[in-house]
């Protein structure tokens, strides 16, 4: 059978050293961690292995499995959200891998465990983890994550996008089990995204008729304190890839479920008393909006402002075609799904 988890890692602090050091601890342990790093002075693949190996050393009481490491240098201007993590999984030959982000730590020893039970039901193709603010969050952000990971377990599929509308393709690469035979099935992870590969291959999974399942046990620590520029930029990002696949997310818009959350979040605050966090909520909400407003045109700014916009700038030098193309009505996409 097998699992292995995968991990882009970009500067690796102690925080990932906690995520490595917790999933030797795992009571169903990988067969291999999947590094694939963005290579900086100080953050090299031979560095890493060496603060790695030192770590495995100390964690040699967790058991006697050994845990393969396998670290591949990504340059920094080809990385890609789709295309990066489809290359990990060829590197992958586990019935079952597991995507995270180097900045999820596992709440306990069962997380892994948690995640392939559900995976492995019929019809199941992908099982994400509940995050978890960590107690230093902001108010707001711990709101967010409640409201985005509720403590009840649920099961998705295609029967629920009239109910559910957008959250149906609504999972995250922060920490999710893949079943490899689906993941071939449709095609794995798009070669090219600048935001929102998790969402875009949920959806092929929805549209195959595979079910997708949110396992509220299985608990990961997550959460960021985002400054007002740092969510335009996300949020822009969100935009350009709803924009781009738009023959996936124009079925569904994001809006309606955007402005739930807001109402919401506002309602739970007032009630607490925390009128100064309705301010930060207010200002968060308004450059989340306005991000992703433009960036839902992105097709009609100067190259030069594009770069300002987005937080992957990166990914628009490398693909500055696509800045070209007329995206009037969708046809001439050239990121549809394929």
């Amino acid at each position: 059978m097998g699992i292995d988890v995968i991990i882009p890692v970009y500067r690796p602090d102690k925080k990932f050293e906690k995520l490595f050091a917790a999933l030797l601890a795992q009571t169903l342990k990988p067969d291999r961690i999947i590094l694939m790093n963005t290579e900086e002075e100080g953050s090299t693949c031979k560095d890493i292995r060496k603060r790695l190996n030192r770590l495995m050393r100390r964690q040699k009481v967790y058991g006697k499995k050994n845990v393969e490491v396998l670290i591949t240098a990504v340059k920094k201007e080809d990385f890609d959200h789709g295309g990066t993590r489809r290359m990990a999984v060829r590197r992958s030959h586990a019935d079952y891998f597991v995507m995270m982000t180097q900045d999820a730590v596992p709440a306990d020893d069962y997380l892994l465990e948690r995640l392939l039970l559900a995976v492995k039901e019929e019809g199941c193709a992908l099982a994400y983890a509940r995050q978890c603010a960590p107690i230093h969050a902001t108010v707001v952000e711990q709101y967010t994550r409640m409201f985005n990971y509720p403590n009840v377990s649920c099961t998705k599929t295609k029967a629920d996008l009239l109910r559910l509308g957008i959250k149906t393709y609504f999972c995250s690469d922060v920490c999710a089990v893949y079943k490899r035979s689906a993941y071939e099935a449709v095609g794995g992870f798009v070669e090219r995204t600048i935001f929102n590969e998790d969402s875009i291959i949920a959806s092929r999974f929805i549209d195959a008729g595979y079910s997708i399942s949110y396992v509220a046990e299985a608990k990961v620590y997550h959460s960021h304190n985002y400054s007002l520029a740092e969510q335009f930029r996300r949020n822009f990002d969100l935009g350009v890839s709803h924009a781009q696949y738009r023959e996936i997310f124009a079925r569904v818009p994001a809006e309606g479920e955007g402005f739930r959350l807001v109402k919401n979040t506002f309602s739970y605050l007032v009630g607490q008393k925390r009128y100064l966090a309705v301010l930060d909520l207010l200002f968060q909400s308004g450059a989340k909006f306005l991000g992703y407003q433009l960036g839902k045109r992105y097709y009609a700014m100067p190259h030069a402002l594009l770069l300002t916009c987005s937080s992957n700038a990166g990914y628009f030098d490398t693909v500055k075609e696509i800045c070209e193309t007329d995206f009037d009505d969708g046809s001439n996409s050239k990121h549809k799904a394929e």
